[in-house]
């Protein structure tokens, strides 16, 4: 029998376990991905979240109310964390995970869940990032002012089988201390604030201040750059101001590629994110050193300095 329920459908996926396979070998890999996901699994439940079922790497889970996936979804980054730090070695690869909630009907029939809450969510997991919590309006709408408070707005997406863009909002971790994209690579933060980012793309310059980011770079005719190329994923990259930088994070499937000023070392982000200083030259799919390769520079201003120089 089935009935309709109002609810929270939460998302949550492992990514990097590829490359722990190919690091650790099947069987210690194997042991890593499952014992993480039976972590994720406890917390869900834990928090008052039933388990509908587990997706290789990942899982769906359903709570009654938001709060209880957003409490859960904290726990989940923080915990995942240490269980990587005590069961990989210091030098393999590092698992993240992404979660993405919504808020709304669904139909329980036979114990699994059907609805668009549950489509929303599912779609909504492929545009997140590293370790980040995403969640709808809607879902939004329903949690106290305390925890409201906590999310940011992203943009307006467009997801796979949907005529309507959905409003996206982001958790922002209470962990304190310095912001770790900041010496990413060997980078030093900077001393000084940044001011503003001018991107330049097929020719068009652009200056964004913290107050007109975040902005989205990729194939998508709703994208603020768009770039008409089947390397490039439809929302491929953003770009935002994250704990006092510039911040790129890649949402494709290809990757993104960034090379700093002059430097002939490329930094590689899939599913990742990195700080933005100098000037440098993002690339979407593929390397900077394909010849023709879609690419979009990028200048970090501070405008009570001189006039910036032309890229």
């Amino acid at each position: 029998m089935s009935q309709t329920v109002t609810c929270t459908i939460l998302f949550a996926d492992l990514r990097g376990s590829t490359s722990l396979y190919e690091s650790l070998g099947n069987a210690e890999a194997a042991t890593v991905v499952t014992h993480s996901v039976a972590v994720v699994a406890r917390i869900m439940e834990g928090q008052g979240g039933r388990v509908i079922k587990t997706l290789g790497d990942g899982l769906m889970a359903m709570f009654p109310h938001p709060a209880g996936a957003v409490r859960a979804a904290e726990e989940v980054h923080d915990s995942l964390e240490r269980v990587m730090g005590s069961a990989r070695p210091s030098r393999s690869p590092v698992m993240r995970v992404q979660i993405a909630m919504a808020h709304g009907e669904v139909i329980e029939v036979a114990g699994d869940c059907f609805g668009d809450a549950v489509n929303v969510s599912a779609r909504l997991l492929d545009h997140a990032g590293d370790n980040e919590t995403l969640i709808t309006s809607q879902t939004l709408a329903v949690l106290a002012p305390d925890v409201r408070e906590r999310f940011r707005r992203l943009e307006r997406l467009h997801l796979r089988g949907r005529v309507e863009p959905v409003e996206v909002w982001r958790f922002e971790s209470k962990r304190s201390g310095p912001d770790p994209m900041s010496t990413m690579f060997g980078d030093t933060a900077p001393t000084t604030v940044p001011e503003g980012i001018r991107l330049v793309c097929e020719g068009v310059s652009r200056i964004h201040t913290v107050r007109n980011l975040p902005v989205i770079i990729g194939r998508s005719h709703e994208a603020a750059y768009c770039l008409d190329d089947s390397r490039v994923s439809r929302v491929h990259a953003r770009i935002e101001w994250h704990s006092g930088n510039f911040q790129l994070t890649d949402l494709s499937s290809n990757g993104t590629y960034v090379r700093f000023g002059r430097q002939s070392e490329v930094v590689t982000l899939r599913r990742g994110a990195c700080t933005l200083h100098g000037r440098g030259l993002i690339c979407l799919g593929v390397s900077p050193n394909i010849i023709n390769a879609p690419t979009v520079s990028f200048e970090v201003l501070r405008f009570d300095d001189t006039d910036p120089l032309p890229l």
